[in-house]
């Protein structure tokens, strides 16, 4: 924790923490109160019915608990853009726009109404201050480690964080429950990564935007050089690197190469044309603004558990930039996030560009990277 001594000693001992009364904010709870501290519980209703499980679980531990009501506001903000960015043709990661505009925000401001220092959640990350500055560090948890969803936290949240369990594996935080007492809690299964989709997203675009199909309508499949190779439904229904659920017979497999929303085309391709040695990115938000440019073990992230790619960033003159990998990535996905690192620890994230004109911006460049 980051200035105890300076902290008034009640509001200090006092942990707002998001609640949803499953396995990891239960645990987060119990080991907080282990730890000295007072807990309080805040559950966000963004979704469906009133959540009654973790009222239950505050009700047990003898808990304050309050329920937020954002379902309105998550509708208009979280939701529109998951819809927006599906009809803009790119491919949204919902959870990377909610963690700072919505849940954490919130988070925050219910800790700073009910005189709470910290905000503690069940993700599974870790903190370290290095030279005045909060950074976010991977999970010892690989498979588990939601360090790639936080990157655009800043440093006013998480000099207020706490993540109880980021020391831990999940197979170590069910058999704590189990120790405590919660033995059917520690057999629950795990939490829809996606909290308001059940089942497909394309069935979610339908539901909830129902002149989607009206509004956009069918395209066509097309190869490299831009010849039809039969129709589909419509470009949101796509994404990069796509194989299956296509409904189109070439007499190989195919894939998802790229999306042009301004035509309603989807290109079509083998694997071997997903494969790059660059990427644009956009949008950029780091710790430290020149870290990512002086960083001689860059890692680069380009996806929700992929594996670090070893590369070498540029800033771009009109600031974007231009990441070279020391190898090469597939399936490089406008929209989704790329998170860079040293090690385990977050230097920071962009969001993944168009990638037209990208060759031609690469042999511009050519000659500013490292040898």
């Amino acid at each position: 924790m980051y200035n105890e001594n300076s902290m008034d000693k009640n509001r200090n001992k006092r942990v707002l923490v998001g609640l949803s009364g499953g396995i990891d904010s239960s645990a987060t709870c119990i080991m907080l109160m282990e730890q000295g501290y007072t807990p309080i519980g805040v559950t966000m209703q963004v979704w469906g019915d009133a959540p009654s499980e973790a009222k239950e679980l505050a009700d047990r531990l003898g808990m304050e608990h309050y329920i937020a009501d954002e379902r309105d506001d998550f509708k208009a903000s979280v939701v529109k853009n998951f819809i927006d960015e599906y009809r803009s043709g790119r491919t949204p990661n919902p959870c990377v726009m909610c963690n700072p505009l919505f849940k954490f925000r919130i988070l925050k401001d219910y800790a700073d109404k009910l005189n709470c220092q910290w905000i503690a959640t069940g993700h599974y990350s870790l903190l370290e201050e290095r030279n005045g500055k909060v950074y976010l560090l991977a999970g010892r948890d690989t498979k588990k480690d939601q360090s790639y969803f936080l990157w655009r936290l800043g440093q006013d949240i998480l000099s207020r964080c706490m993540f109880p369990l980021g020391p831990f594996v999940k197979t170590e935080v069910r058999e704590y429950l189990k120790n405590k007492g919660f033995v059917h809690k520690s057999e629950e299964g795990e939490s829809m990564e996606v909290c308001f989709i059940k089942g497909d997203y394309r069935d979610f675009l339908k539901e909830y935007y129902p002149d989607l199909d009206k509004e956009i309508g069918r395209g066509w499949f097309v190869d490299a050089k831009g010849k039809k190779l039969g129709e589909h439904l419509g470009y949101p229904y796509y994404t990069i690197g796509q194989r299956k659920g296509l409904n189109i017979a070439l007499g190989k497999p195919a894939y998802v190469l790229k999306i042009n929303a301004d035509k309603n085309t989807v290109m079509l391709g083998d694997a071997s044309d997903l494969e790059t040695g660059y990427m644009l990115l956009e949008k950029d938000e780091l710790v430290v603004p020149d870290e990512i440019f002086e960083c001689d073990n860059l890692t680069v992230r380009v996806r929700y558990r992929s594996k670090p790619i070893p590369c070498q960033v540029i800033r771009l003159e009109e600031g974007n930039l231009l990441v070279k990998f020391n190898g090469s990535a597939s399936a490089i996905t406008p929209g989704q996030s790329a998170v860079f690192y040293s090690d385990n620890r977050v230097l920071g994230g962009a969001y993944i560009a168009s990638q037209k004109g990208i060759n031609w911006i690469v042999e511009q460049n050519k000659d500013k990277y490292n040898a």
